[in-house]
């Protein structure tokens, strides 16, 4: 799979996003990441794998902790895709309203010849 894929995979997960927007504070050590879930420490693990695969963490140890800290990069790479649909769609939407601003007008000068 692409990295794009990956990223979008790992981001769909409400609690892989609430880990990210922790980790965007700064890096943290494992248990302070999995502190605010009401879940097993083995189901963080399983969504820190997925963010690890997706290149959106890193973990390195220190002593006998694990420290976890977020890799901007693939999400940067994510907004630069989305940020092309917003262009497309915007341009959409500005023809649309022009179509309406010319039928308004239309409307108006048939209204005007009566």
């Amino acid at each position: 799979m692409d990295r794009l894929t990956d990223v979008f995979g790992a981001l769909s997960h409400p609690t892989r996003r609430a880990i990210i927007g922790r980790l965007a504070n700064g890096p943290a050590r494992f248990l302070d990441v999995a502190k605010p879930f009401d879940t097993a420490l083995n189901a963080v693990t399983k969504h820190l794998k997925l963010l690890h695969r997706a290149g959106l963490i890193e973990r390195r140890r220190q002593g006998r902790e694990v420290i976890i800290s977020l890799r901007a990069e693939p999400l940067r790479e994510a907004a630069v895709w989305v940020h092309e649909y917003e262009r497309f769609w915007n341009e959409r939407l500005d023809e649309f309203e022009q179509f309406f601003k010319d039928k308004k007008t239309t409307t108006k000068n048939r209204e005007k010849k009566k």
